[in-house]
């Protein structure tokens, strides 16, 4: 990488000062994206660091402005690719909350199970990337062939694997079958045994503890002063989660079947043994949610119409095929109130949000994102100031900043 020296002059008399600038990306493994930071280094010591963002801007926001409540899903897929049924779930979540309305039993069991494993595929990227990083290649290697089985679900629930596209306003795409749930038991049995290798692996391993303890601190008011949420304020000891704090979806009938991990040391150690905990819990939340999972429709059906009808009921009724052409044909889909909005879910980094403001028609006049990585990449300077080179992959890697939601 290029080095640049900013400034060998001194006054007569004083100690002579060297400060270099390295670009540590865009094109940078240990970035795992297109991330680019700005370093100013007194050795190897970092003096300052600062944030470059914009290399994969895509003008998300924008699109929701030009596509329905539904198209837009395709869109808030890509903005956390880790784990994108998390954001299609908090936007039609957004939605919904505009239009008044509260989907059915069966809808949030399946939604909340899918959450959970979001969460889980999220995390387990997260932990094998940094510890592939400081020299764990094996916990990577668990880490994600345990995210294959997730997307074996994901592809056995909509029919793709990596973007589903599977939940729709009111409800989803399709409802699920019993082949989904048998998945489903057959990975909460295995993920615990994984879960533990994982754990004999890092959790005594000498190197990745002298490179995560004590590495990239953050203090509980300086998280909760940063608006940090979700792995990274508990970790520093902020007890709020948004699946106790404001229960949706089946939290609150599913409350007592989780617990909120928490830490205080706020280091690299404390973010990485905080998310550990979280997939525990996740798995615990989808063993109750699969055990409880009510009958019923997945789709709210009312007299506005919000869903498109079932293909059997456009192909053999005259009431479904009309439905169906005024959908697509005049996009007679959505009467929205003129209204703002604004919807959360805890989500595999913190708190991840929408802000819609409606005109009344079927689209949003203004959507606006509050992703978790674009506030956590903006407290990086403060965790990197004063160590070392070395240090920025283990401070990268326990924020786990994905870069389309830092552009959008």
């Amino acid at each position: 990488m290029p080095l640049e020296a900013l400034d060998l002059s001194t006054e007569a008399g004083a100690d002579q000062e060297f400060l270099y600038t390295l670009n540590f990306g865009p094109q940078h493994p240990a970035t795992h994206t297109t991330l680019r930071l700005i370093l100013t280094l007194d050795g190897e010591t970092i003096v300052k660091a600062v944030p470059d963002i914009g290399y994969l801007h895509s003008g998300f926001e924008k699109l929701g402005e030009d596509l329905d409540f539904n198209q837009y899903v395709t869109i808030v897929d890509r903005m956390n690719y880790i784990s994108p049924v998390a954001n299609e779930i908090a936007w039609h979540h957004t939605v919904e909350k505009l239009l008044g309305i509260e989907i059915t039993p069966r809808c949030k069991y399946i939604r909340t199970i899918l959450a959970e494993l979001a969460r889980i595929s999220d995390h387990l990227l997260c932990v094998g990337a940094a510890a592939l990083d400081l020299g764990g290649l094996t916990a990577f290697l668990y880490a994600f062939n345990e995210r294959e089985k997730i997307y074996n679900i994901i592809e056995q629930a909509s029919g793709q694997r990596f973007h589903p596209s599977f939940t729709r306003v009111g409800g989803l795409m399709n409802d699920v079958t019993d082949d989904w749930v048998k998945l489903i038991r057959v990975f909460t049995n295995s993920f615990p045994k994984v879960h533990a290798d994982v754990v004999r692996l890092l959790n005594r391993n000498k190197i990745f503890i002298d490179r995560t303890k004590g590495i990239g601190t953050l203090t509980k008011e300086e998280a909760i002063n940063m608006s940090c949420t979700g792995p990274i304020a508990r970790s520093a000891g902020v007890v709020r989660d948004l699946r106790k704090d404001e229960p949706y979806l089946a939290y609150g009938e599913l409350a007592g079947s989780f617990k909120v991990a928490c830490s205080k040391g706020g280091d690299c150690l404390a973010r990485y043994l905080v998310r550990m905990e979280e997939m525990v819990q996740s798995v615990n939340i989808i063993k109750a949610a699969v055990e409880n999972l009510p009958s019923g429709p997945v789709n709210l059906h009312t007299e506005d119409k919000l869903n498109i009808p079932d293909k059997a009921a456009t192909y053999r009724s005259i009431e479904g095929l009309i439905q169906h052409f005024e959908l697509f044909m005049w996009n007679r889909r959505f009467e929205t109130p003129v209204n703002e909005v604004y919807g959360a879910h805890e989500t595999a980094n913190g708190e991840l949000g929408f802000y819609l403001v409606s005109d009344g028609s079927a689209k949003a006049w203004r959507a606006r994102t509050r992703p978790p990585s674009f506030i956590h990449f903006a407290i990086f300077p403060h965790l990197i100031e004063g160590h070392q080179i070395s240090d920025i992959p283990a401070v990268l890697g326990s924020l786990n900043i994905i870069a389309a939601e830092l552009d959008r």
